[in-house]
């Protein structure tokens, strides 16, 4: 089978996030099994406009701003050359409209939809251009097959009219190999962890609130906060005007080593974002034998298994984070009951079987398709 993938862009741009790992490891699977996949996306500063990643056919075209007019001028001209046996739409904010010309099997993936937080990130003028193209998913890809990663984007995707019946959902997950799947030696100080982008949406400035109240009870807690993102000098602004920046480093961008490191010595990892597709660094703080605390939203709220390898606080609540956080760094046993089923938690997700239910989803998508 030949799949023809199209995307925003490739794990290696800057701008890459969990689509994109996504993307990679489970596309890069089955390309490994043996079929054909290619990528097109934007390019990106120092990219070859072709090359091979995890097995991807990778071709890289246009500039990322404009990306999604390019699409169906590339596409039209390149189709008949790469007779793909299904293409895939992998949405990312903006979609590109797909069914309004692509005429061969299609499936579209859909991580989760911004809506109304788009503002909070890209302000009036620019959540609206991105808020106006995304509401009209729901009568555009209506007849599309869909693949969501969370049951809270499935349940979004039939509010906006998409059919209920053409939805799968196939969660995200991690190489296990990549992490120590054990409880490992946690740091001397209480240690809480924010791991991920640096950006407004994510809600970081609810964590450093929230740790001024922690650090208030427990003097020696620690914050460490591991990513990059514009939103940083605003939160190391907002560490100092709380008083809490001799307890905070920010790591910026860590290899994975170090993430590995830095996710196990931790006593807590956070999530504060506003809406995820899934949350998968909560998977991947639990493999490293760590509970996680995030807020009660869409996408998040999948990716934790309440009381078991986390636990779950109302978006926005400052006091209610800041007093999940100190009775989690105080009552070692319930931390190390949590860290337990953490690991229980992670061990059930592997690319490797999401690959497969993608693949048999491929399938399905190429035999039941009517021209």
């Amino acid at each position: 089978m030949h799949i023809l993938i199209l995307n925003w862009q490739d794990r290696t741009h800057p701008q890459a996030g969990g689509a994109e790992v996504h993307l990679h490891e489970i596309f890069g699977r089955i390309a490994g099994m043996g079929h054909r996949v290619t990528l097109f996306c934007c390019r990106h500063d120092g990219a070859a406009s072709h090359e091979t990643i995890d097995g991807i056919d990778v071709i890289r075209q246009g500039a990322r701003p404009t990306f999604n007019y390019v699409v169906p001028r590339w596409y039209k001209a390149n189709v008949d050359v790469l007779q793909p046996d299904l293409v895939i739409d992998d949405i990312n904010k903006i979609p590109f409209f797909t069914p309004r010309f692509v005429r061969r099997p299609l499936l579209a993936i859909i991580h989760h939809f911004f809506g109304s937080t788009i503002y909070r990130e890209a302000g009036l003028l620019s959540g609206m251009y991105v808020k106006h193209f995304e509401d009209k998913i729901g009568r555009v890809y209506g007849k599309t097959p869909i693949c969501t990663v969370s049951d809270s984007t499935r349940k979004e995707c039939i509010e906006r009219g998409l059919d209920a019946n053409r939805i799968r959902v196939i969660h995200n997950a991690i190489d296990q190999h990549a992490f120590p799947m054990r409880v490992g030696v946690k740091d001397d100080q209480p240690t809480v962890t924010y791991f991920g982008r640096l950006k407004k949406y994510k809600s970081v400035d609810h964590l450093l609130r929230a740790f001024a109240v922690v650090r208030q009870r427990i003097p020696a807690a620690r914050l460490n906060v591991l990513g990059s993102g514009d939103y940083r000098p605003a939160l190391e602004a907002l560490a100092r005007e709380l008083g809490i920046a001799d307890a905070v480093t920010f790591f910026g961008y860590v290899s994975d080593t170090d993430k590995v490191r830095l996710l196990s010595s931790s006593h807590v990892v956070v999530n504060t974002s506003i809406k995820e597709g899934w949350g998968i660094t909560n998977i991947e703080a639990n493999a490293c034998g760590t509970p996680v605390v995030c807020a009660d939203v869409p996408g998040l709220r999948d990716s934790v298994r309440m009381g078991e390898s986390g636990l779950l606080y109302p978006y926005g609540n400052i006091d209610a984070l800041a007093g999940i956080l100190t009775r989690v760094l105080i009552d070692d046993a319930e931390r190390r009951r949590l860290s337990d089923g953490a690991l229980a938690w992670a061990s059930t997700f592997t690319w490797a079987r999401s690959a497969r239910e993608m693949l048999d989803l491929c399938t399905n998508v190429v035999s039941t398709w009517q021209q």
